[in-house]
């Protein structure tokens, strides 16, 4: 079972999440009220919708581990799913965009996968 697999695993015990097909139509999400918050394109990743706001707050925490990628000014991160403490803090990350969709209850903008790609 990869680290990907693990996770969705998890968070399918999830009382508060709803999984389905993503928007996107590639890969497994999963949403709460409505709207997604995680995106698993792929068996060695996860993107994570933590809103503008807390990728801000957060940035120096997530600039200084080598298993999340932030893009300037985005509010989805990527976390790369190698082994268990990758998992393990996805599903932190996963808490706290939780309570940031509770806090704001705004809908996720698209994620890197519908945006239009520069041609």
């Amino acid at each position: 079972m990869t680290a990907a697999q693990r996770a969705m695993t998890e968070l399918g015990t999830w009382p508060n999440l709803v999984s389905g097909p993503p928007r996107c139509s590639v890969g497994h999400a999963f949403g709460a009220a409505g709207h997604e918050l995680i995106h698993f394109h792929a068996d060695d990743s996860a993107d994570l919708y933590l809103t503008s706001t807390a990728v801000q707050r957060l940035l120096p925490q997530l600039r200084h581990n080598s298993a999340i990628r932030v893009h300037p000014g985005a509010s989805w991160i990527t976390v790369l799913l190698e082994c268990d403490t990758d998992v393990a803090l996805l599903l932190s990350l996963v808490s706290v965009a939780l309570k940031e969709h509770d806090a704001h209850a705004c809908p996720s903008p698209p994620c890197d996968w519908e945006r239009p790609r520069a041609s």
